[in-house]
């Protein structure tokens, strides 16, 4: 036990930061300065959710590339939902919209083009391949959860409802209910595909295989305790990052906007960010590409669906009614990467295309004001 926590939480340099979430909860206990707050939940959470990525890559050389990306996207996205999750109990929806797209923008940009990027560097003498066909499926339920943003904010900005202030919510959660079903059967199509993939597995133990060998750090069981454990402890802090996001806001005069679409998602896809170099690295761009934009497909098609039908639940008017600036934004941004992707393969250079298109969101989103915050503002 002492030798599994020594390498789930000393064997990175950032675990250095891990002393500061007990930090953040005695500051808020102690001092009335949510900005100080904010800052030691964020640094808090960043060594957490990179151990959380290092306990789903564990766990991956357990399971075939496809399964094992769609692990890493699934336990690399519970940051975002445990986050979301708060903050919609807390009736923030605005935060819930924008840190879900910018955990989109984070992934199929930022995300990817450090792996894309890293890759190419890597493997600079040659140009590295990757299954083109599950690319293009992820894009294209992307662009279905595109389809289901743009029809309630053109709804609303047209002011084309057929019944006025009811008509955008209930199309959003006919949306949602959906997705989730197309997602599911996206799920079992994956899985269905793979038979071939496990059978094989099964004839060869995890041991057997060099690069197992080579990287697998702890057992399977381990691997899935660690998540648990990992998790909980993200879960905790979430709720003092999401209370302390507006005072942060204010004390340090930036918009909730950039700090719901830039730093949160930054903090929460640390553990994709780390998984998807580490594979793009090491060649093994399926599992890069399975971790980013299958990441971005899960949070599209299955937190963001989640968020509004539990938001159905507990009483929170929680929609797809995204704003034109960031429906706009999320539509290029597919486009973007699909024009990427769309010859299977990679280089450097499209790896730094997909970083400046990442820089120029950013400079966008720091000079954005949300147009519902203004119409909030009694002045």
């Amino acid at each position: 036990m002492l030798a599994s926590i020594k390498t789930a939480f000393f064997s990175d340099k950032l675990s250095l930061l891990l002393p500061c979430g007990p930090l953040a909860m005695l500051v808020d206990q102690l001092t009335h300065r949510p900005g100080w707050v904010f800052m030691l939940s964020l640094l808090g959470i960043i060594p957490l959710a990179e151990r959380l990525g290092w306990a789903t890559g564990q766990l991956v050389f357990y399971t075939v590339p496809t399964v094992g990306g769609l692990l890493n996207a699934t336990f690399g996205n519970a940051t975002e939902l445990i986050i979301s999750l708060f903050a919609l109990k807390q009736g923030m929806l605005r935060l819930v919209q924008q840190s879900l797209l910018g955990s989109i923008l984070s992934n199929m940009l930022l995300v990817l083009g450090c792996a894309l990027f890293s890759g190419g560097i890597t493997h600079h003498n040659k140009e590295q391949m990757f299954n083109k066909s599950n690319a293009g499926m992820n894009v294209g339920l992307l662009l279905m959860a595109v389809m289901a943003l743009i029809f309630p904010t053109v709804l609303h900005v047209t002011n084309t409802e057929l019944h006025i202030g009811t008509s955008i919510l209930s199309l959003s959660r006919f949306c949602s209910c959906i997705m989730l079903v197309a997602y599911c059967i996206y799920i079992f199509f994956l899985l269905t595909n793979q038979k071939q993939d496990y059978a094989s597995l099964k004839e060869d133990t995890p041991t057997s295989s060099s690069d197992n060998e080579e990287f697998a750090d702890i057992s399977k069981w381990e691997s899935i305790i660690w998540l648990g454990v990992l998790t909980l402890f993200i879960s905790i802090l979430s709720e003092y990052l999401v209370n302390a996001t507006e005072g942060a806001s204010v004390a340090m005069d930036v918009p909730v906007a950039f700090i719901s679409v830039i730093l949160l998602p930054i903090v929460g896809n640390a553990a994709e960010h780390a998984s998807a170099i580490m594979f793009a690295v090491k060649d093994k761009l399926d599992i890069s590409l399975g971790v980013a934009i299958g990441s971005s497909t899960q949070i599209s098609m299955f937190v963001m669906p989640i968020c509004v039908v539990v938001g159905w639940i507990i009483g929170r008017p929680m929609d797809l009614d995204f704003e034109p600036f960031e429906t706009a934004t999320l539509f290029m941004t597919v486009l973007v990467v699909a024009f990427m992707l769309q010859e299977g393969t990679s280089n450097y250079f499209k790896g730094l295309m997909l970083l400046f298109c990442y820089m120029i969101v950013a400079g966008s989103f720091f000079v954005h004001i949300d147009p519902v915050s203004i119409q909030d503002d009694p002045q």
